[in-house]
Parts: structure tokens; C-alpha cells; sequence
């Protein structure tokens, strides 16, 4: 670690790094729950517009990215509210927009080299400049403060929206913050796993923390230290060993994944064994022994 320390390059990539494994795995637990695992994808790929605008006009790509994605993800929630589209057909338009864009952005900007686009399509930890390291700050914080002000009313309406609008609350307005949060989120992460990956460390560690816990907030939680362990552990083998960091990092929260599936499942059948048999005898009155149904509801 003490080598790992000596490089500025390295000690801005490992700032990076804490800032997306604390930040992915927040916004992620709400997509999930939302039902929009995908999400990261389609933004991701939006944001890869920006990034080519950002090279076109000699500009700073991260902030252009962050402009561009703001807005795709303000068109998908307008397009799925005002039109017949579904979420899905949104996600595909910003799938195909943000590619198509992106490419025909590189094809015009000027000495754009493969290396230059590359590096934010599967990261690339070691051109994390100063600048850039305050600006993704600035913008995890930005993120925090959103979930801090608005998770009770996020958490209710990615339960449920119809409840959430039975309560009164704006569910238009918090849907879009939510877009607009994760495209943040993405544009935090795309520089250390690079756009093409983003969604992974947006999905993988709630995927993970989900085999092992039911509580929202638990979670959440545990997604963090999962999303934690995966980029500065992935960021330390890729140092040492040489290898690309962000698909370092990504394969690494896959392992934890698959770890955790094996050990959630033990645990259930070890809770089933010790679960006293509740089944009614042969012939009795099965009135009003209706299966809870809301066993599978996620509790905050």
C-alpha cells in the first residue's frame, strides 16, 4: 500500500474511487427497488454524448457529460409521463440516442484519438486530473444531500407510486430527481469504470447486500461497504497486478455477488430447519390462514 501511496496519480485515483464505492451503491438501492436496474445503462451511454462534446469544444468532457446527462435523463422521465411510452421503450431511446450521438460527436471533433474515448468508455484511473477529482466531489456531494433531504419520500415512491401519490407527495417532481441523481451518480463513477460498466457498481452491490438482508436501510448500508470494498479493492489489484482497473473492479463486486448468493443461501435453509412446522393438520378448518403476502415487501 505504501507504494500504491507514492504515485499523486494513484492518490487521486483512490479519492475517486472511495467517492464512487460511497455514492454508486446509494442511488442504486433506490433504482432497484424501483425496478430500474437498467437506468445506469441508457444514462451511461448519454453521458458518452457529453463526454464527445466535451472533446469537440476543447471543454472539460466531465462537465459536459454531467450537463448532457442531467438532460437525457429529464427527456426519459418526460417522455414516459407524456406519452404512451413505457419505461423500457425511454431506456431504449437513451440507449440508441447516446451512442449515435457519441459517435457522431468523435467522428467530428479533431485529433480525437481511441485512447482518449476509450478511457472513458471502460475508465481510466490514471487520467483523473485535480480538476476533475473536485468536480466529482462537488457532485457526490450534491448527491448525499439529496438523498438526505428526500430518501423517506424516495423510499415511498419507489415502494409503491400510486401510494406515494395517495400521501400527496410530488411524484413527478421526486421521479425526475431521482433521473437526474443517478445520471449525477453515472458521471461520478465514469471515470474510474467508465461508462459501458457504470451500471454495474450502480446494480452489483445491492444485488449482493439483497441475499443478506431484507431492511432497506440495511441494505444500503451494506451495498456502501460492498461498493466500498469492490472499487478499493479492485483499484489495488489492478495496481499490482496490472490489470484494467475498473473491469478490476466490477469482476471483484461480481465475486462478492456470487459469495454473498452462497452464504444468503445457507443461511435460509438453516433458518427453514430451525422454523417450527406451522402447517394445520389433515382436515382442519383452513379459514383464515391466507399466506402473508407481504413477506417479500422490502421494510425501510
Amino acid at each position: 500500500m505504501t507504494e500504491l501511496l507514492q504515485y499523486e496519480f494513484m492518490r487521486r485515483a483512490l479519492i475517486a474511487a472511495v467517492l464512487v464505492g460511497l455514492v454508486t451503491p446509494v442511488i442504486g438501492t433506490f433504482l432497484v427497488q424501483r425496478r430500474l436496474a437498467l437506468l445506469g445503462d441508457g444514462i451511461g451511454h448519454v453521458a458518452l454524448t457529453g463526454v464527445a462534446l466535451g472533446l469537440l469544444t476543447s471543454t472539460s468532457p466531465v462537465l459536459t457529460a454531467a450537463v448532457v446527462a442531467t438532460l437525457g435523463a429529464i427527456l426519459m422521465e418526460l417522455v414516459r409521463v407524456r406519452t404512451r411510452a413505457s419505461g423500457e421503450v425511454a431506456l431504449a431511446l437513451l440507449f440508441y440516442g447516446g451512442i449515435a450521438g457519441g459517435v457522431l460527436l468523435i467522428n467530428l471533433t479533431p485529433g480525437a484519438s481511441n485512447a482518449t474515448l476509450t478511457s472513458y468508455l471502460f475508465g481510466s484511473v490514471s487520467t483523473v486530473e485535480e480538476q476533475d477529482l473536485w468536480f466529482v466531489g462537488a457532485l457526490a456531494v450534491g448527491v448525499v444531500a439529496v438523498v438526505a433531504l428526500f430518501g423517506r419520500e424516495l423510499f415511498v415512491l419507489c415502494q409503491d407510486e400510486e401510494v406515494a401519490r395517495a400521501h400527496g407527495l410530488p411524484v413527478r417532481f421526486l421521479s425526475v430527481l431521482l433521473a437526474v441523481t443517478a445520471a449525477l451518480t453515472v458521471v461520478i463513477a465514469m471515470r474510474v469504470v467508465g461508462v459501458l460498466m457504470v451500471s454495474a457498481l450502480l446494480i452489483v452491490p445491492v444485488a449482493a447486500a439483497q441475499q443478506l438482508t431484507r431492511s432497506f436501510r440495511v441494505t444500503m448500508g451494506l451495498a456502501v461497504l460492498i461498493g466500498l470494498f469492490s472499487s478499493l479493492g479492485g483499484l489495488t489489484t489492478a495496481f499490482y497486478a496490472d490489470l484494467a482497473p475498473g473491469a478490476t473492479i466490477v469482476i471483484l463486486a461480481l465475486a462478492v455477488f456470487c459469495v454473498a448468493v452462497a452464504v444468503g443461501g445457507l443461511l435460509n435453509r438453516r433458518s427453514r430447519k430451525g422454523a417450527p412446522d406451522t402447517r394445520e393438520p389433515a382436515g382442519a378448518d383452513a379459514a383464515g390462514t391466507m399466506p402473508q403476502t407481504d413477506r417479500g415487501r422490502v421494510k425501510q
